[in-house]
């Protein structure tokens, strides 16, 4: 059990030298997520070592105390009642820090805990971040934390420029391999090289570890990520907020479930399995099973579909399982499939899948049954000139 790893946090909490380092006036961007291995709330502990010096907090999507449900439903500014500090919110009336909520701030210190897919939308606001404090002569320090999902296993295709968006911000497949420190070392190469940044490494982090072996208590980074498995299955569940499929918001194990009212799980289990031997995937269970979402899609309706469990996270591929399923739905006869054409994080100009997924390629492949030679070309697509982009960017082996 990889027990001494030790986040950005601990580091700075722990060393003298880097707190010096901290200059002038501090603000904070953190959510319920960023605490202590004994569970303290970061922004407390960073106000028991700066004191007055900090002067103000910014949440991303999903608020400060990660309490906001769903896209498009943001947050407002606010004073905390118990620390009476601002809260600024970056998902709300903007989504990057003006100018009047910069002012009176010489450091920023970032402290988010992303999920390892690139539609996650904190690596989004970090970039927004680093380009409003290059402006502003700001230093950024991020305090990184582990990717749940490790830092080996490379998904989905590379995001097509003409598709950038709030879920979209950097050309990285679907699923990264990257820590919050690295992409912010990513976002400084590409696109803010005069952003003064400095990374507060982990200690001890391997590229090999999945949450699991951390010894570390799981808080929903977001309210619809309940479990670390569940971090593992959205980089392909997530693809279904593009669809009229409900991937189990409204349930305990949101984003871990899959199914639509009328379906019949077992013999709908059956017919996946029979259509999954021509595939290589692996390192899952498929669990038949009946749900019934409380909200959103087909809410107050009972559900039938599948749990998705991984049972070997080191080799399951889950943006190729949930992209290959898209398919199995898409034919499935007892329920109508469509694609979501509702707006999706502020888009209007085509449909969510699109954004989601980086490209229309997987749209393409679904309608016109493509084979799974075919959706692993998809899934490939830019991986080479990703790896070499990333090489001299990453922190840790």
């Amino acid at each position: 059990m990889a027990n001494s790893v030790r986040s950005g946090l601990e580091v700075l909490l722990e060393d003298k030298a880097l707190q010096k380092k901290m200059s002038g006036r501090l603000g904070f961007l953190g959510h319920s997520c960023a605490v202590t291995d004994h569970l303290d709330l970061g922004l407390e502990a960073l106000l028991k070592t700066f004191g007055k010096r900090l002067v103000k907090a910014f949440g991303p999507q999903h608020g400060f105390v990660t309490d906001v449900q769903d896209n498009m439903i943001e947050s407002k500014d606010y004073i905390h009642p118990y620390f009476n500090i601002p809260i600024h919110s970056l998902y709300g009336e903007t989504r990057f820090p003006t100018d009047e909520m910069l002012e009176g701030i010489d450091t920023l210190i970032v402290d988010l805990q992303d999920v390892g897919t690139r539609v996650y939308t904190y690596i989004t606001t970090l970039a927004l971040v680093m380009e409003r404090c290059e402006a502003k002569n700001i230093k950024v320090v991020v305090l990184d934390r582990p990717n749940p999902v490790g830092g080996e296993i490379i998904e989905g295709p590379v995001l097509q420029d003409q598709w950038r968006s709030f879920v979209g911000h950097h050309p990285i497949p679907q699923r990264h391999g990257l820590t919050m420190g690295e992409v912010a070392k990513l976002q400084q190469k590409l696109f803010t090289p005069n952003c003064e940044l400095e990374i507060i490494q982990m200690e001890n982090w391997k590229r090999s570890y999945f949450w699991k072996d951390l010894n570390r208590h799981w808080i929903n980074p977001s309210p619809n990520l309940p479990t670390m498995e569940s971090a593992i299955t959205f980089c392909g569940t997530v693809l279904y907020e593009g669809t009229n499929i409900s991937e189990g918001r409204g349930t305990t194990r949101s984003l871990e479930v899959l199914g639509a009212p009328g379906i019949e799980p077992f013999s709908f289990r059956d017919r996946l399995l029979d259509k999954l031997k021509e595939t290589d995937l692996s390192g899952f269970t498929i669990r038949p099973l009946q749900f019934h979402p409380m909200f959103q899609k087909h809410s107050d309706k009972t559900c039938g579909g599948i749990h998705i469990h991984p049972t070997q996270p080191d080799i399951f591929k889950s943006w190729r399982l949930g992209a290959f399923l898209l398919k199995c739905f898409y034919e499935e006869e007892a329920f109508q499939f469509k694609w979501n054409d509702h707006p999706y994080e502020y888009e209007t100009s085509s449909l969510a899948i699109n954004y989601i997924n980086g490209s229309e390629d997987l749209k393409n492949w679904v309608e016109n049954s493509g084979s799974y030679d075919d959706l692993i070309k998809i899934d490939q697509q830019g991986h080479s000139e990703y790896k070499n982009l990333r090489e001299d960017i990453l922190i840790y082996r």
